[in-house]
């Protein structure tokens, strides 16, 4: 389970702040267009993500030169090119953000972060998006199929986040850029067989980490 794989341990580092939790407000404000809200989310979390990702993944944290730097802007990047959400707590939010950031420093983060931002430009989500984590203050509608089409496209763009590389690369590379199964077992270096099995295991997995987050288990 999503939950269990970033859930508690007594290695996590402590949280920046102890004091009253203002993270969703603060999302809140940055989807309205706030930079300072942007600021005061990256100087409140940025340190316990580093710390985390530090103990998860030191060594390919150390190979980018500039760490500081590399988190602030993949953590920006988050922020900007993934689906929006609202994080019930700063738990939510920094573990999240950080199982992101660790997908990022594995395998074609470049190559997977420029399809991001181009599907983010090319096929934007409407303004008022916004996901929430938290399924007990959702709250009941009745929404046009269209409306459903747009929030189930932003629950599928925010799980594939959580995907392991080799797993969302094979969704990109399909689903995307929509290449042959013969294609992407060449770029892959696997049968075409073996492309379309990884891809079939894919979905699964996809659907698996929709249900997941639509359960607020992050």
């Amino acid at each position: 389970m999503l939950h269990e794989a970033m859930g508690t341990s007594s290695e996590d580092p402590a949280p920046a702040h102890a004091d009253a939790d203002d993270t969703p407000d603060l999302l809140r404000r940055w989807h309205g267009g706030d930079r300072q809200a942007l600021r005061e989310l990256l100087n409140r979390h940025l340190g316990w993500v580093r710390s985390r990702v530090q103990q998860r993944l030191g060594d390919a944290l150390r190979q980018n030169a500039e760490t500081d730097d590399f988190l602030h802007e993949a953590v920006i990047e988050i922020l900007e090119y993934t689906p929006r959400f609202l994080a019930t707590d700063g738990d939510t939010f920094r573990r999240l953000v950080t199982r992101i950031v660790e997908n990022m420093l594995r395998e074609q983060h470049e190559f997977y972060g420029r399809m991001r931002r181009d599907r983010a430009r090319q096929a934007p989500l409407p303004d008022d998006s916004v996901l929430c984590l938290d399924p007990r203050r959702r709250t009941a509608t009745s929404p046009s199929q269209h409306a459903v089409r747009n929030e189930e496209e932003a629950w599928l763009r925010l799980a594939m986040e959580l995907l392991p590389p080799e797993e969302r690369d094979v969704i990109v590379l399909r689903e995307w850029q929509g290449r042959s199964f013969g294609e992407i077992g060449e770029q892959l270096g696997i049968a075409e067989n073996a492309a379309r099995m990884r891809f079939a295991r894919a979905l699964a997995r996809l659907a698996d980490r929709v249900e997941s987050l639509r359960r607020g288990e992050v």
